[in-house]
């Protein structure tokens, strides 16, 4: 049995994840910290729960879910794992901050070859393992993080409570959006928990009901 804890980061907001059962292993999925006091949040409640830090997961490379990654990465001695075709995002990451007003002086760390995750893959800590989907079309290197154990799964961007991740940016793709989605979660149990990059927690059996 997994324990989940869910932050809202920064000014979108984001989800951002903490994970980990009774050994005190945890991965942290999309660290969205943007301000101070939201590195401080995360690293007290690391602190305070007395978790080990093992995996730092992105489920896609769109500035908002990696703002935090450089943090993380240097407090914890971890590297980012997630799927190298988003790497553009990072390389023109201030660029496109600043076509929404903000400004970004920050570094952020491409996802090095040997931390890319695919289709397959799994991630272990603790007693816990989470199956890696690759599901494009919101961005070409979007993953989610399945623990059938636990029936959760972690979606980033690709499935919402009741709507999915936009598809109208230079490289999406609303067709793939749809058939991944279609083919590798909605074949999940119903009771499957969705845990999404953005709003609340939903279920499978819920989305279902919107494509039908």
């Amino acid at each position: 049995m997994i324990n989940i804890k869910c932050f809202e980061f920064n000014f979108l907001p984001v989800n951002t994840y903490v994970i980990w059962d009774d050994t005190l292993e945890c991965a942290i999925i999309d660290p969205g910290c943007f301000y101070k006091k939201e590195y401080d949040e995360l690293a007290g409640f690391i602190e305070d729960n007395q978790l080990k830090v093992k995996h730092l997961l992105n489920t896609h490379l769109h500035f908002d879910h990696i703002l935090g990654n450089t943090f993380v990465e240097e407090t914890y001695g971890v590297r980012a794992r997630g799927n190298d075709l988003d790497n553009p995002w990072i390389i023109y990451m201030a660029e496109r901050m600043a076509e929404i007003g903000i400004r970004y002086e920050g570094h952020i760390n491409p996802i090095e070859p040997a931390n890319v995750l695919h289709e397959g893959d799994k991630v272990t800590f603790g007693k816990t393992v989470l199956d890696v989907l690759q599901i494009p079309g919101h961005s070409p290197g979007s993953v989610v993080f399945l623990c059938k154990e636990n029936r959760s799964v972690f979606t980033g961007d690709v499935l919402f409570n009741c709507g999915i991740g936009r598809s109208d940016f230079h490289d999406s793709d609303g067709k793939a959006l749809i058939e991944g989605i279609v083919s590798k979660l909605l074949t999940l149990p119903n009771d499957t928990v969705v845990y999404p990059g953005h709003g609340p927690a939903t279920t499978i059996g819920n989305e279902r009901k919107y494509f039908i």
